[in-house]
């Protein structure tokens, strides 16, 4: 993350928005009734098609259309197909530790191939959606404690960075990153990871050994800086700082689900795997 301090009014608009944000999640998960967390996981994905075609530097109509094609194959996907759910799944780690890491060492682009670019933003964003749903019907808690494990990581890595970053991660994707800080976020996801399992319910529940604990944590937070490094490099490649401006301080839905497009879906398979 970058080293430098934000200007007070950008960090108590940052504030603000995140508070909003807490609080919005908290109401569609504990005092609305159950559709509600299906209709906020179904806008997020249209949100995010509508930003990913910005990314492709498509027209309003086109961005509009995209995002709700995507809101239509999640709805059919819930309604009539929900086997291809471990499908998808799977599709989206094998592209996140397969073939995330070659897209950013050969610096691929979206640009010029339309059809090339909707599917890798269906590929991207449906498993993210997936991911969501099928952690929440396993229980909200899973679901906050993945999505946790990735803001533990960015804070995490963001101090780290900032008191002990010398060394560029990746330098000509995103110049603030730094290996100093990919450590500090391995630190904080193994310390959110033991006290996860020692001290919550949720450990009651998913009996891993230390080992297999660790390397689990590791391969998740791997993949949340991929998923970072990733919507870096095609904001770069597009000439923009921001997805978009939805979220006041924040920039936009994929600014904020980046890291959470790698990890959602790692962490839903994972516990599709492990659960009987």
């Amino acid at each position: 993350p970058p080293c430098r301090r934000l200007p007070t009014a950008m960090l108590r608009t940052r504030v603000i928005t995140a508070l909003v944000l807490v609080a919005g999640l908290a109401i569609v998960f504990f005092a609305l009734p159950p559709p509600a967390p299906s209709v906020l996981f179904a806008t997020i994905a249209a949100l995010a098609g509508w930003e990913w075609a910005g990314l492709m530097r498509q027209d309003g109509p086109a961005r509009v259309m995209y995002g709700g094609v995507l809101v239509l194959f999640c709805w059919q996907i819930s309604a009539n197909a929900a086997g291809l759910v471990p499908l998808l799944l799977g599709l989206s780690v094998a592209f996140w530790l397969l073939v995330v890491p070659l897209w950013l060492w050969r610096k691929w682009t979206l640009a010029g191939n339309d059809a090339f670019g909707y599917a890798m933003g269906a590929l991207v964003i449906l498993p993210t959606w997936a991911a969501m749903e099928a952690l929440f019907a396993s229980g909200v808690w899973f679901l906050l404690a993945a999505m946790a494990l990735v803001w533990v990581a960015d804070i995490a890595a963001y101090f780290a960075g900032r008191a002990f970053g010398r060394h560029k991660l990746a330098p000509t994707i995103s110049p603030g990153k730094t290996w100093e800080g990919v450590a500090g976020a391995v630190a904080g996801v193994l310390a959110y990871g033991t006290v996860l399992i020692a001290a919550t319910p949720l450990g009651a529940r998913l009996s891993f050994s230390l080992p297999v604990l660790a390397a689990l944590l590791l391969l998740l937070t791997a993949v949340s800086v991929m998923g970072d490094l990733f919507e870096s490099l095609l904001k770069r490649q597009a000439g923009i700082k921001d997805s978009s401006g939805l979220l006041p301080g924040h920039g936009g839905v994929l600014d904020r689900i980046d890291a959470l497009t790698s990890t959602l879906p790692l962490a839903a398979l994972v516990l599709y795997l492990v659960r009987p």
